[in-house]
Formats: C-alpha cells, structure tokens, sequence
C-alpha cells in the first residue's frame, strides 16, 4: 500500500487533466520523479480506492499504453440521460472555437486543437460530444495514439451542409498575420451567422 497520499492526488490530478489521451508509466514516472515501482503501486492504490468506494463515479483504465480516467460501467444510463438531454444553452464562444477548427482540420487531435488556440480545450471537446457535434473518427499513428476528432452528420444537419466539402472556403489575409483562431471564429461564425453571446463560458 502506497502511503504517500499527496503522490495519489497528483497521480489522479495529471491523468484529469490528460483526459481521454491519457498518460503512459514513463509520463507519470517523469512528471512526479518517483521510479516506475513506486507509481504502479500508486496505480495500484488509486484503483483500489475507486473501486472500493461505491459512490465514486470514475475508475482507472489502462489500454493503449496509457493510463486514464473514465467513468464507471454501472453510471451508464445515467450518463446515458446527460448525452440525450443536453443543455439547450446557446453554444459558447470557446465551443465555437473548437467546432471550427474541428471542421476544417479534421480529422485533429486536442493537442493540434490546444496549440491553435493556445489554451486547454477540453471542456469544449466534451460540450460538443455531449451535443452530437463533434465524435472520435479514431487514433492517430504517432506516440501515444491520440484520440482524432471529426465532426457528425449532426453537425451537417445542423449547419445545412450536405457534406464538409460544403464549407466555405477560409480566405487568409493577405498579409498573412491573422491569428489561426481568431480565423477560424470570425469566418465561421459569420459563415453560419451563429449568435454566441450568451451561453456562459466553458473554456
């Protein structure tokens, strides 16, 4: 048994943050400067206590190399009900952020997504599945297989598209200077004439 407590929390703090790509035992072993005995057991420990305690609503998984968060198999239908019902709040201008740069990349990871907006886009990445948006098409070939995420037929429906191949063109200044984001958003919101003013903000 670990007894290290605060080596838990960090474990758990890295791997919420890594969210769906995860972290392998090398990442971990670096990012808290334990040898790789050290934090297994410390894996180890934090499954035991998800699993344990009844009323805690995500475990520890590892495939693909990584280790991840994920919710519990028997919270299924409950989620099932947040995915079928979501909030009917106007989309935000974060989450409108990430569907356009979704839209003409795809198929992207959220690091390419993350470095064009140069914040964390996890937040929006999980309102726009929970939406129907926005789905993963997939895993990328480089290290640690990252998730790619694409857009849906609901996306289509929603925007009028027969295809992606319908979007309209992005038209870069012709001094080339303008932002990849501030791209993406102004040209996509005005593309679809999308009124984002309220909605709150989810990063």
């Amino acid at each position: 048994m670990c007894m290290n407590k605060r080596l838990l929390g960090m474990i758990e703090s890295f791997l919420f943050i890594a969210g769906d790509e995860g972290l392998t035992l090398k990442q971990l072993t670096a990012l808290t400067a334990e040898d790789e005995a050290t934090v297994l057991q410390a894996l180890q420990d934090l499954l035991d206590t998800y699993e344990e305690e009844i009323y805690r609503g995500i475990t520890l998984k590892h495939y693909g190399g990584a280790y991840r968060l994920v919710t519990k198999a028997e919270f299924a239908e409950d989620i099932k009900r947040l995915l079928e019902n979501p909030s009917p709040q106007t989309i935000t201008k974060a989450s409108l952020e990430v569907l356009a740069i979704i839209a003409y990349k795809q198929p992207v990871t959220r690091v390419e997504i993350d470095d064009l907006r140069g914040v964390k886009s996890e937040g929006p990445l999980h309102t726009l599945i929970s939406r129907g948006f926005i789905m993963e098409k997939g895993r990328s070939e480089g290290t640690g297989r990252a998730i790619l995420y694409g857009t849906t037929d609901l996306f289509l429906d929603r925007f009028g598209l027969k295809s992606i191949a319908d979007l309209p063109p992005l038209k870069l200044e012709e001094d080339d200077e303008v932002e990849s984001n501030d791209l993406f958003m102004t040209q996509f919101q005005e593309a679809f004439e999308i009124d984002n003013d309220g909605g709150g903000n989810d990063t």
